[in-house]
């Protein structure tokens, strides 16, 4: 008994006591569709403190994981980005700067996709859409609450 003393004393030293961490204030509902540029002004360092990351053309609001996507965090590279291409490639190497299409991904790289696209929609509120590049907003309702009423804006034609 006295021999497992020392291994319990070092197991329990490397344990981390978590840090009280107030909660941020909760953020008034989002819901927008954005462009590459107009996203990344969502990373964290706005007065607001929002961090949005895009998964496979789903924008979503990832503040309440500031600590992984915000200023600082492991994955802040994704904060304000489209994090497609990093998520299914396991590179948090700052993503590409304009519309990616993702099209010469892999079947592999695109399973990794939808599948993190999954675990997003499951953990993190859904704002919107990535826009792509001359693709129009959708006109999201006051009263939408899921998101699964619609109403996409449509652009005069000309005659």
């Amino acid at each position: 008994m006295y021999n497992l003393w020392p291994i319990c004393v070092i197991l329990k030293s490397r344990q981390r006591v978590p840090e009280h961490v107030e909660p941020e204030p909760e953020l008034p509902k989002l819901r927008k569709d954005f462009t590459v540029e107009e996203l990344k002004k969502y990373d964290g360092t706005g007065s607001d403190g929002r961090v949005l990351v895009a998964v496979n053309g789903k924008v979503f609001d990832v503040t309440k994981g500031k600590r992984f996507y915000g200023p600082g965090g492991p994955y802040s590279a994704f904060g304000g980005r489209d994090a497609s291409r990093g998520l299914a490639t396991f590179s948090v190497v700052c993503p590409k700067e304009d519309y990616d299409d993702l099209s010469d991904l892999n079947t592999m790289e695109m399973d990794s996709v939808r599948e993190w696209e999954m675990q997003f929609t499951e953990k993190y509120e859904y704002v919107g859409k990535l826009l792509r590049p001359g693709e129009e907003p959708t006109n999201y309702s006051d009263e939408e609450e899921d998101g699964s009423q619609q109403e996409t804006v449509e652009k005069p034609k000309d005659e």
